[in-house]
């Protein structure tokens, strides 16, 4: 259940209700990612304006489908059914990787430098006190240091974002009175 009450759609800032609106009314677990954050409308603004272009929008060096299959594979690790629910970047990750979740990185429909940013986007999510500089210099092999750094950020907001959105529990809209 939700653990913040969620805003009602007529009540949403111009923003959020057209996130709102123009998502199906059958995913609940999306719509309600629009009414949790009318409680703090501009934070969501100003993450999305850095979110959007870094992954998707065309900003940054590494392609979207590597980003994608990383965020896929957080989703996975972080437990976040709205995570996994949304399809970022439909052009260039099939529905058909996008609903197996990226389980199985050493997949061979995957090309290497996937393959390795899979493995890390784990490490990172799993135990990243224990990456060490011999995981480093073999990312290293794959990506420039420019890139590695972009993988290495992307995947750190994937990490954390996800997982606050997991915390809130946004799949059911019934909001516990805490009081």
């Amino acid at each position: 259940m939700s653990r913040l009450p969620l805003i009602e759609p007529d009540a949403l800032p111009p923003y959020l209700k057209a996130i709102h609106d123009q998502i199906p009314e059958d995913q609940d677990v999306l719509r309600n990612f629009s009414r949790a954050f009318g409680a703090n409308p501009e934070l969501i603004q100003e993450y999305q304006k850095f979110y959007t272009p870094w992954h998707t929008g065309g900003a940054g060096i590494l392609p979207p489908r590597l980003k994608e299959l990383v965020r896929l594979r957080i989703a996975t690790l972080n437990g976040c059914v709205l995570c996994k629910s949304v399809r970022m970047a439909p052009a260039v990750v099939s529905e058909a990787e996008a609903s197996k979740g990226v389980d199985n990185a050493d997949d061979t429909a995957f090309t290497p430098r996937e393959r390795a940013a899979i493995h890390f986007a784990e490490r990172m999510a799993l135990d990243h006190h224990n990456i060490g500089d011999d995981d480093v210099a073999e990312m290293r092999k794959h990506f420039s240091d420019a890139e590695f750094l972009e993988l290495a950020m992307m995947t750190g907001q994937y990490i954390g974002f996800g997982r606050v959105l997991a915390m809130l529990q946004l799949e059911v809209s019934a909001c516990p009175d805490l009081s």
